[in-house]
């Protein structure tokens, strides 16, 4: 007989009893034979006293079993019972492994429980699953540092998930359309002559039918930001950004470069994420990416204006040399600045990045009270 058999249905008391039954003796019978009190013996067959080493000794002499064979059955009850307390273990530590549980938790977009069954479902409605190996199939336009031909890890589909489950929240006053768009960017290159203008963002891309959230970044994302589609016809475009780098500049490039994504209708079909928009590129990135950055580019900072000033300029950048130029240029200094160190980084012929940090100044604050967000210190619940 198999003790994992044995284990699953019954205490060693229970066989205890068969033997009792078997010989026709009472408890009191065994009790005198072991000689112990009849209370001992009781315990032992109700199952409230565990088989000792000593017990099965004695056992195995009166019933002539030899006493392993009370330790197999009090060994494989025992591990029946701690299998049975934890037969979830093996499925949590599979869902923690395919998914961030403990950062979604932290940033409170599922809840804490002990439940097994409780937090998969969780899990299944925060991205939008019906089984837990079902691939995380969320289609956006992306910018990677990383190599193109990587799958995003589970920060990152976390922190699309999130992006997405807000986004419907954010109400736009008309319906997308392509004039619409250009109308758009000409009132936002207005905006960016001061940051405090950023605040009216959010308006101006809800009037052209564009949603902005910002969803700050889990570890190991590196996320800059990512535009997707919602509706059935794919047609109601989403920006969302992460302002992990608290920069003027970096903002600025970011949303152009989104902008440029929904101009060319881009993250219908492919999944994407923007990564790392002004660091080193990878050599497998597509040429999709490669136009929304010089479109970033363009809107940021005329690259032939940029051109004439570094030829005049190079290499004396000083400070009131770049904040006349940003005022013929509309634009503020830290634009102009962010774009000569992204030259240095290409070309050595820019500005290196230790210098004029200061006119990088920081916009998050600012963008963070305009926008829908998450993180930050703040929490917005999905069903806003």
């Amino acid at each position: 007989m198999a003790y994992e058999q044995i284990a699953e249905a019954f205490h060693p008391g229970s066989f205890l009893e068969e033997e009792l039954e078997a010989r026709g003796w009472s408890q009191l019978d065994l009790a005198e034979i072991l000689g112990k009190p009849a209370s001992d013996v009781s315990l032992l067959i109700t199952g409230k006293r565990s088989i000792t080493p000593e017990s099965a000794i004695a056992l195995g002499d009166a019933f002539g079993t030899g006493p392993e064979y009370w330790m197999n059955l009090e060994t494989a009850y025992q591990l029946s019972q701690a299998e049975s307390k934890n037969a979830h273990v093996a499925e949590r530590a599979a869902i923690y492994e395919h998914y961030p549980v403990r950062e979604l938790v932290k940033r409170r977009w599922i809840c804490a429980t002990q439940n097994v069954e409780e937090l998969k479902t969780q899990i299944l409605a925060f991205y939008g699953k019906s089984s837990l190996t079902d691939p995380f199939n969320f289609y956006c336009a992306e910018r990677k540092a990383t190599s193109y031909l990587e799958d995003n890890n589970m920060y990152q589909d976390a922190w699309l998930a999130r992006a997405r489950n807000l986004s419907p929240a954010v109400q736009v006053v008309a319906k997308f359309s392509q004039s619409k768009l250009k109308a758009c960017i000409c009132k936002l290159k207005k905006l960016m002559h001061e940051p405090n203008e950023i605040r009216h963002i959010p308006k101006v891309l809800a009037e052209a039918g564009i949603r902005l959230v910002v969803v700050e970044t889990l570890p190991k994302t590196k996320i800059d930001g990512a535009t997707f589609w919602l509706g059935t016809k794919k047609d109601k475009p989403v920006i969302v950004m992460s302002l992990r780098y608290d920069r003027i500049d970096n903002f600025w490039f970011t949303l152009f470069h989104e902008l440029s994504h929904v101009a060319n209708g881009e993250g219908k079909e492919t999944p994407i994420i923007d990564e790392n928009l002004l660091s080193d590129e990878p050599t497998d990135k597509p040429d999709s990416e490669h136009r929304a950055d010089a479109d970033a580019e363009q809107a940021c900072v005329e690259p032939a204006e940029l051109d004439s000033f570094v030829l005049r300029t190079h290499p004396y950048y000083v400070e009131w040399k770049v904040q006349g130029f940003a005022s013929i240029q509309k634009v503020h200094p830290g634009i102009v600045v962010g774009q000569l160190h992204h030259r240095y980084s290409r070309s050595g012929r820019g500005l290196p990045h230790s210098h004029l940090r200061k006119l990088l100044v920081k916009v998050r604050r600012i963008v963070i009270e305009a926008a829908l967000t998450d993180g930050f210190g703040y929490t917005p619940s999905t069903s806003i």
